[in-house]
């Protein structure tokens, strides 16, 4: 039987920076294409299970040691990344320290998360709004059904 053709899978944080008031949040500027600001993160390894992808994606770009808190939500929108169908876990970590840009960052910003740069890349607009929404009620992300439908 060959094997099936599958998304690609990818591990994101938000990373809150619990040293300093307000525990602003930590962006990149995406190197690569596509470009804009984005969360730190990036794709799985084979043999990796999500949340040390995700705590090495974010070592790797912005040179922070991240705890990860919790599971904000995933996110699987066949067409939230130009590049092709790719599915992200997204948690929310903390951190201590100076970030810097590492790895694919071509900068790095430090954002109080109402605040936010733009362009933002791929979804991370509505994952970034399910994070405010989680920081105002405590409620992770909402399920969703498919491209354009409604959260339940």
């Amino acid at each position: 039987m060959p094997a099936p053709v599958t998304p690609l899978l990818a591990a994101d944080v938000i990373i809150e920076l619990i040293d300093r008031p307000g525990r602003p949040i930590v962006l990149i500027e995406r190197l690569n294409p596509p470009p804009g600001w984005a969360i730190p993160g990036g794709f799985v390894d084979v043999g990796e299970c999500l949340e040390r992808a995700a705590v090495r994606e974010a070592s790797e770009e912005t040179g922070l040691t991240v705890e990860l808190r919790l599971l904000l939500g995933v996110y699987s929108d066949p067409s939230r990344d130009p590049r092709g169908h790719t599915v992200t876990a997204v948690y929310v970590g903390e951190a201590r320290g100076e970030p810097c840009a590492m790895d694919d960052a071509r900068a790095l910003r430090i954002c109080p998360f109402d605040k936010l740069p733009d362009p933002l890349a791929f979804d991370h607009a509505l994952v970034l709004a399910d994070y405010r929404r989680y920081r105002a009620t405590g409620e992770v992300a909402p399920l969703r059904h498919g491209p354009g439908a409604p959260a339940r």
